[in-house]
């Protein structure tokens, strides 16, 4: 195996600025998850701040449940660019399209992406979680956008 066939995952495929809010949301989430502890206490921050601590501890629960899937039967690690990188990454990319096809109730397409992050079996319990996290960020996306009117409509 070479370094390119190695490190395919991360290649970049795009920008960031080119997702929906669904797709952008999974790999930022994605992103700050696994850069650690602190970065972790971000995600938990956003939820919280966007549903409340209920709903935010139920969607933080339902995240982590989704990474760790991924990472304990990943059939390889998903490879992921910085933080405040504006490049999308191939590993990235096909993450965001999954949570995106999974929260869009495109359970075929979710669970034939699944089928290339973990192992088959384990992509019926992926696609489960990635349509709840997909939809926590749907209401997140909504709730912001409902923000933005808002304050416009007050200037």
């Amino acid at each position: 195996m070479n370094a390119l066939s190695r490190h395919r995952g991360g290649l970049p495929v795009g920008y960031l600025a080119e997702l929906g809010p669904i797709e952008a949301g999974a790999v930022r989430y994605f992103r700050l998850w696994c850069d650690g502890p602190d970065a972790q206490t971000k995600v938990w921050n956003d939820f919280a701040a966007a549903l409340g601590t209920h709903k935010g501890r139920k969607a933080l629960k339902s995240f982590e449940a989704l990474i760790d899937l991924c990472i304990l039967h990943g059939r390889r690690p998903l490879i992921r660019h910085h933080l405040d990188c504006k490049c999308l990454g191939a590993d990235e990319s096909c993450f965001a399209n999954f949570v995106g096809y999974a929260s869009e109730g495109e359970r075929e397409d979710a669970l034939l992406i699944a089928t290339t992050i973990v192992r088959p079996d384990m992509a019926p319990p992926l696609v489960a979680l990635a349509q709840e996290f997909g939809l926590i960020l749907r209401c997140m996306a909504l709730k912001a956008n409902q923000i933005n009117v808002n304050s416009k409509m007050l200037h």
